[in-house]
């Protein structure tokens, strides 16, 4: 098994369908806007579906839909999740 840290992808790079879970928020996000990020949901290992990366990244976390600026996506660390057939 290799280690978690060789899949990390910014979210701000996943296309739209794809789901992911969080693996990180970067320290480059401001605290405050870290803080508001945390209330909405986005929490380590949680799922998310990309639904758009233009004109921003939208994302589905837990039923909540989130608009993000590419600044902040870039530094919202993610991985892919396992593909089950």
């Amino acid at each position: 098994m290799s280690p978690a840290h060789e899949a990390r992808l910014p979210l701000a790079f996943i296309p739209p369908g794809s789901e992911v879970r969080l693996a990180a928020l970067g320290s480059e996000i401001d605290p405050l806007q870290r803080e508001q990020l945390t209330a909405y949901g986005l929490a380590e290992n949680r799922p998310i579906r990309v639904l758009q990366q233009r004109p921003m990244t939208v994302i589905l976390a837990d039923e909540v839909e989130l608009a993000l600026e590419h600044a902040v996506a870039r530094y919202i660390w993610v991985e892919k999740s396992p593909i089950t057939t």
